[in-house]
């Protein structure tokens, strides 16, 4: 029934289903400092632990002497290396299939890596503590370059030195980890090097960090009389975490609860398993008493999962006219030391071979060579699906370079060679079916929207008044237009230590007809409480404010594989809609029950089912409800609720177009956003307010990422960045504004069409920024420009372009 009568339209306004702009629920709470996070966890008897990390970034470590910690009134135990061999803990292994020290084994790999484990009685006695425990180190050689750690004779990983072959293939160096090829290496070679035109450029994504406002801990409880160990923390995969716990302790995995509680930002920096975690569980089974860990701000950005740091070299070729027929991609990839990213089994380098971008490119070759370092391990999606972010920016740049070879206008050459819409389902070069996708219009709509034709000109004239000397500022104008690949499923693509990537979600209806669902997924400030309530509300007729959303607890959670590479909307919410339309069928046969009709004879009208032709003839989903459990209905099992796992068939592949206008200044280096306008296309939109602001936050830590945020290293593999004093965390002043804009095109494959939002912003958005800088100084010869594009680098590259005489 699609009649809009005013009846109708109160009903649907008082669903506040898909579509509606509904206010965050979570938000009441945090805003009146309610929250419940893991520092809030207080337990009886509770112990502090603490680490002592190394001051090194190579270095044996020749002792350990823990007498003057362990003589400090209040200590209770010092851990090392040594206490947790017997017991298998000494090393764990990493979601990428490598292991890493748990506690430093031997010798440290990188500064800040944790050493000793103190526990106390208080936070600030194990501080102390930490400050009284001597080691003894002899200084190594230091490795921070990935290109030189392949030419070293310095063995990194010792443990491994003897092994040529790793999780995913064979090693060629020591220092090497993997080689991960996809397309056709031969045919791409022979096309660029027969072709019109070709551009090549080293490109490099520099190492970043999440930075999350609340940062890394936990809580371990373990229960001696019931056997029950109880985790709390900071996790973005709870049940993942249960899986790894079980596996590391011995502990059978339904005697492990872990909880996941409110979580200040995660970014994927909570998504892999810290040996705090496993540090504290060993202790409390040892002490007997809960103990808790929670890193400082220089221990979480030292030391907990970095992103990015991709070399990436790049060659494209095209006919005259613009017409792209190759791609290539060799990446050098820094891993640290340890290989410990968070992605898929499958693929040792992420969804990289999304590098083809939003174009039609006919042949294309990637190759990741994945490098041991002196760095701090990980390799975490920050805000991006598994490294999308660096091949959406590998993509965006190398279609800059191809048209300065060209001569031609970087708006028009991307449009020449966009996927038409008549090619969906599209199948790339390097193996992704792009599910949907109208790319010409969005363009068409954001170059319209900006007056694209308008700006050129501005920027001409700007440029004759540079040349002029009536101004030192420069305007640029940054194009992005990315395609993301998210909703990580499906199982057969897709797993964590051979976990498929499903999720699920199950939903009981209450009496009175109100409900609960609860889902694999745990939400760091995404607003699930807010939209997951809403698709139920548009699949099963009850009011959103009477849907209670509950995730992060294993105990009554349905096994999920958590939130990150904006898996929430399209896994766990095509599982949340599958399961309300299990409610829908099953009310439907009470329904006509009750009405005394067949069950085709009956149709779902927003909060109800009525009689096909009798509109006045219904039952609500609140009338509904109670029957199902206090009347006897014939051949229908009392109560309703339902479960439902989600294997999706396809990932989902979210779009945009992001324009960024800039000043640059090329005495002080200083560049002034002007305008960022961002049209995405995330498929069926289900809050569009709550869309604005997903698009406001990627697009500011787009902003820091290409602009000032980098977690650098001195030779002697020193951390530089380790305090917000150093690493650039966008405030309000820094924040530029932004307009929003959107189109939609439904994911085919979708239960409801929606393919994710959350981290397209910060896709699209670091190529816009990025982009901007250089197009700005490109009249005077810049082609490329390494990030982040701080005030130094645009100086010191006027510089070298003659511009500060």
């Amino acid at each position: 029934m699609n009649d809009l009568t005013p009846d109708r339209e109160d009903r649907v306004a008082k669903l506040k289903g898909m579509g509606c702009s509904r206010k965050r629920v979570e938000d009441a709470r945090f805003t009146q400092g309610k929250g419940n996070y893991v520092d809030d966890i207080k337990m009886p008897g509770m112990l502090h632990g603490d680490f002592v990390r190394s001051p090194y970034a190579h270095a044996r470590v020749v002792s350990i002497d823990a007498s003057a910690a362990l003589a400090l009134d209040g200590v209770v135990a010092v851990l090392t290396a040594k206490d947790l061999e017997p017991i298998g803990l000494h090393w764990m292994p990493t979601l990428a299939g490598d292991k890493q020290m748990v506690l430093a084994d031997g010798k440290v790999l990188f500064q800040g890596q944790e050493v000793a484990y103190v526990v106390a009685r208080d936070r600030y006695v194990a501080a102390d503590a930490v400050e009284l425990v001597e080691v003894e180190y002899e200084e190594l050689e230091v490795i921070v370059d990935p290109f030189k750690a392949l030419q070293s004779d310095v063995v990194l990983r010792e443990d491994i030195a003897g092994e040529t072959s790793g999780a995913h293939g064979e090693r060629r160096h020591p220092n090497h980890i993997f080689l991960w090829e996809e397309g056709d290496k031969t045919a791409t070679e022979q096309v660029i090097d027969s072709a019109d035109v070709v551009a090549e450029e080293m490109i490099y994504y520099h190492r970043t960090h999440p930075c999350p406002l609340e940062t890394c801990g936990c809580v371990a409880s373990m229960d001696k009389v019931n056997g029950k160990l109880t985790l709390y923390g900071t996790f973005q995969a709870p049940h993942v975490v249960r899986t790894v716990a079980s596996l590391l302790s011995g502990i059978e995995e339904h005697n492990i609860r872990v909880v996941s509680p409110d979580i200040g930002g995660g970014f994927g920096n909570k998504v892999g398993v810290y040996p705090g975690y496993v540090c504290s569980i060993v202790a409390s089974i040892v002490t007997g008493k809960p103990v808790k860990w929670v890193e400082d701000r220089m221990e979480n950005l030292m030391a907990t999962a970095f992103a990015r740091d991709y070399w990436m070299k790049g060659r494209i070729s095209a006919t005259k006219h613009g017409k792209i027929t190759a791609l290539e991609a060799k990446v050098t990839a820094d891993h640290g030391a340890f290989d410990a990213c968070a992605d898929p089994t499958k693929f040792p380098a992420g969804f990289f071979h999304i590098c083809t971008g939003s174009y039609d490119i006919p042949v294309a070759y990637v190759g990741v060579d994945g490098v041991y370092t002196n760095k701090a391990p990980g390799g975490v999606a920050y805000r991006c699906s598994f490294r999308v972010t660096e091949a959406a920016y590998f993509i965006e740049r190398m279609i800059e370079v191809l048209a300065i070879e060209l001569g031609m206008d970087a708006a028009e050459l991307r449009r020449i060679n966009f996927i038409r819409e008549d090619q969906f389902p599209y199948q790339s070069a390097l193996g992704w079916e792009y599910d949907s996708g109208d790319y010409h219009t969005a363009w068409d709509k954001a170059l319209a929207a900006v007056d694209y034709n308008g700006l050129r000109r501005k920027q001409a004239t700007q440029l004759e008044a540079f040349k002029r000397g009536e101004t030192r500022k420069l305007m640029g104008i940054g194009l992005s237009f990315f395609t993301e690949i998210v909703g990580a499923g499906p199982v057969k693509n897709c797993d964590i230590l051979g976990m498929g990537m499903f999720d699920s979600c199950e939903i009981r209806i209450h009496p009175t007809g109100s409900a609960i669902a609860r889902l694999g997924t745990i939400s760091q400030g995404q607003g699930h409480a807010t939209t997951f309530a809403q698709i139920l509300a548009s699949e099963i007729g009850i009011p959103a404010d009477s849907i209670t959303i509950e995730e992060g607890d294993t105990d009554t959670a349905p096994y999920g594989l958590g939130t990150y590479g904006s898996r929430s909307t399209p896994v766990a919410g095509a599982a949340t809609a599958l399961a309300g339309r299990k409610i829908r069928a099953k009310a439907q046969m009470i329904a006509a029950y009750l009405l005394e009709v067949h069950d085709n004879d009956v149709e779902f009208d927003v909060d109800r089912f009525v009689v096909k032709g009798a509109p006045e003839r219904f039952k609500t989903m609140t009338e509904i409800a109670y029957a199902a459990y206090h009347q006897a209905i014939p051949g229908v099992e009392p109560g309703l609720k339902a479960v439902s796992y989600y294997d999706p068939p396809n990932m989902t592949y979210p779009f945009g177009a992001y324009i960024c206008v800039m000043d640059v200044d090329v005495d002080t280096g200083e560049a002034h956003v002007r305008q960022v306008y961002a049209l995405d296309d995330c498929g069926t939109r289900i809050n569009p307010m709550v869309i604005e602001g997903q698009v406001h936050g990627g697009l500011t830590e787009a902003y820091a990422i290409a602009m000032a945020q980098e977690i650098a290293y001195d030779d002697l593999g020193n951390c530089k960045t380790a305090t917000l004093m150093d690493f650039f965390w966008p405030t309000a002043w820094e924040t530029p504004h932004y307009t929003t804009d959107h189109t939609e095109t439904p994911s085919p494959h979708h239960p409801i069409g929606a393919k994710g939002v959350g981290e397209s912003p910060n896709v699209g958005g670091v190529p816009a920024f990025s982009n901007a800088v250089h197009d700005a100084l490109r009249p005077f010869g810049l082609r490329q420009l390494h990030m982040p594009h701080d005030h130094w680098r645009i100086w010191k590259a006027a510089n070298d372009l003659g511009l500060h005489g």
